[in-house]
């Protein structure tokens, strides 16, 4: 990404990442409602999709995935479209009042957020690549005002990633820190858990949060004393799960990821500017902003350093 100069470089609203087993980098542009393609060097190949309704072509983007055995999967307004390596379309599947799509997996079956208004929950829910229903994975409640009709700008949902191609990994921070794995039919395996201090939330921190939030709205939010244990969480390539937490470094430049092994082991505690789009080959994708607001997509290495013994 740059700020000017060539256009093939310049972003307008930056949503998501996706990275292939080449280590090709999709970036999926909102606002622009398409996705620019580069090499793993960082070099333009070409600019896939645009606005419209038509084959190849995106209403409202909001989710992207690469899958080793769909290829490019992106989640439009009504439906989820498919696309080769080379950004060449292949097919849209309509989900019209079905939910949110948020990934697959790999065997394809398709993973959306229901928001179920009258019932006043998220629900996560598991179909098949032909959205025959195969089952629930846990849910969350809609945030309701408080009695003085202010809301809490902290609030947390359920929040998952797909784990070793067909597991799936949930946690809900209202419940503690707790992260609760799944097998493929949807059978708790595993609960994995961390001793939690809970953080105090103070004035800087609400305002930090809340910057780019009008006045008006500020207005209606209420401080809660502390925060969730955590905020979202994801899986790498390689089964270890990621942790975003509330904890930033003394000078308040990165926030602290948990780490945990797939088999559930605390293995890290990492500093990082932004959160990752992508944890793939030991390489972390993130979309970050300058001081004037300017989007780029920005890759870092990841050396593991494992000390073994009893010492």
């Amino acid at each position: 990404g740059q700020k000017e100069g060539d256009p093939a470089y310049m972003f307008e609203k930056l949503f998501t990442v996706a990275v292939n087993h080449n280590e090709d980098i999709y970036v999926l542009d909102y606002q622009a409602k398409h996705i620019k393609m580069f090499n793993s060097e960082g070099s333009y190949i070409k600019t896939i999709g645009g606005p419209g309704q038509g084959p190849g072509e995106f209403e409202v983007p909001r989710r992207m995935t690469w899958s080793e055995r769909d290829g490019l999967v992106i989640g439009d307004l009504n439906r989820v479209s498919y696309f080769d390596r080379d950004g060449h379309f292949l097919k849209s599947t309509p989900m019209r009042g079905m939910g949110i799509f948020d990934d697959v997996d790999n065997k394809g079956n398709i993973f959306i957020t229901d928001i179920l208004m009258e019932e006043g929950f998220y629900e996560i829910k598991k179909f098949d690549p032909e959205f025959n229903f195969i089952c629930n994975l846990g849910k969350s409640p809609l945030q309701r005002t408080v009695q003085t009709g202010r809301r809490n700008p902290f609030f947390t949902l359920i929040r998952y990633d797909i784990i070793n191609g067909d597991e799936i990994v949930t946690g809900y921070a209202e419940e503690g820190y707790v992260l609760n794995l799944y097998d493929a039919a949807g059978n708790l395996v595993r609960k994995i858990g961390k001793d939690y201090t809970p953080l105090e939330i103070s004035q800087e921190d609400f305002e930090e949060w809340t910057a780019d939030d009008p006045p008006e709205r500020k207005y209606k939010y209420y401080i809660p004393k502390h925060f969730p244990p955590f905020r979202t969480l994801q899986a790498d390539d390689e089964g270890r799960i990621w942790v975003y937490t509330w904890e930033k470094t003394q000078d308040r430049t990165q926030t602290y990821f948990d780490v945990f092994d797939k088999e559930g082991i605390f293995i890290a505690k990492i500093p990082l500017k932004s959160r990752p789009q992508v944890i793939k080959n030991n390489k972390i994708y993130t979309i970050e902003e300058d001081e004037e607001g300017f989007q780029y997509v920005k890759r870092y290495s990841i050396e593991w350093n494992v000390k073994t013994g009893t010492e």
